[in-house]
């Protein structure tokens, strides 16, 4: 079982005319895969291609846990995801 203090926040931006989430934010485990958050925003999006940057400019690899990504560019102990249906940054 994963404790509070194992999970982040993960917060979902819109850019470049995505729609928004109706749900912008998720918490998840410090060792998930980038991977997962993308199938999610796929998901929610109901679209097959998505674009995502962290910093408005850094794309991810898919196998990048979430733990390293919010160590490195997260904010106030929050990762914050940008996501696009065409390219916006970069």
């Amino acid at each position: 079982m994963t404790s509070e203090a194992d999970k982040v926040v993960v917060v979902f931006r819109a850019a470049g005319g995505a729609p928004m989430l109706q749900q912008s934010k998720v918490k998840v485990s410090l060792d998930t895969k980038f991977s997962r958050l993308i199938l999610h925003l796929k998901k929610q999006l109901k679209t097959d291609s998505i674009f995502v940057y962290l910093r408005e400019s850094f794309t991810p690899t898919l196998d990048d846990e979430v733990s390293i990504l919010t160590q490195a560019y997260g904010l106030d102990g929050r990762l914050y995801v940008n996501y696009a249906l065409t390219p916006a940054w970069g």
